[in-house]
């Protein structure tokens, strides 16, 4: 599987294309905003999109979500049903954050802890992972390593909780006991900023440190 990164909206989220690289079938997480740079990088690598995944239903992580999924016909899949006030919210969130008018959405799929998604010959792993929202999951690549993590974990930092149903402790139990298990090894994509891998967030990171 390769990854990519694709900066959209003013808070610079990471949306991330996931490509099978045997049959060319891709997977969009996160698609906050900006979709032609979106559909740009899809041209760009020669893909075809089929799912559109969500971590959570934050602006910039699902603002352009219904526009892409009406305009492509895709699926989708996420995030938990615990976010659905989130989305139910988008149309408030998007004036509050100066964001484009963007329309509600109903998820094609829920998404629980122990659920799988595919796409080509690629299968990702789902956790659910509340604390930053209460519906957040997380998307892993076993065979390559690679986990979207949302805002649940930054390099250097930690998901915000002072959002509504948002819970530090439930935050650190989802890093804990859902990512840190993953190994050591596995390299992350964050909604904000730079790639790191666990092993790196649990010696230097100084919220979730052992």
């Amino acid at each position: 599987m390769k990854a990519f990164i694709i900066p959209v909206t003013q808070f610079q989220q990471n949306c991330s294309l996931l490509i099978c690289e045997e049959t060319n079938e891709a997977a969009v997480v996160d698609p906050g905003g900006d979709i032609d740079k979106i559909l740009a990088k899809v041209k760009e690598e020669g893909v075809t999109l089929t799912k559109i995944l969500l971590t959570h239903a934050h602006i910039d992580h699902a603002g352009g979500t219904a526009a892409l999924s009406e305009q492509l016909n895709l699926p989708i899949i996420g995030p938990h049903e615990d976010d659905q006030f989130w989305i139910d919210a988008l149309e408030e969130q998007a004036a509050m954050f100066g964001f484009p008018v963007c329309k509600t959405f109903t998820p094609t799929q829920w998404l629980n802890d122990g659920d799988s998604v595919s796409f080509g010959n690629v299968t990702l792993e789902v956790y659910h992972t509340p604390g930053h929202t209460p519906g957040h999951v997380v998307f892993f690549h076993q065979e390559s390593k690679l986990a979207a993590v949302g805002d649940v974990l930054f390099a250097g930092s930690i998901g915000r909780t002072d959002f509504p149903r948002g819970d530090h402790a439930t935050l650190i139990s989802s890093i804990k006991d859902k990512l840190w298990p993953l190994g050591n090894d596995v390299s992350f994509i964050p909604g904000h900023g730079p790639k790191s891998t666990f092993g790196a967030e649990r010696k230097t990171n100084p919220h979730v440190h052992d």
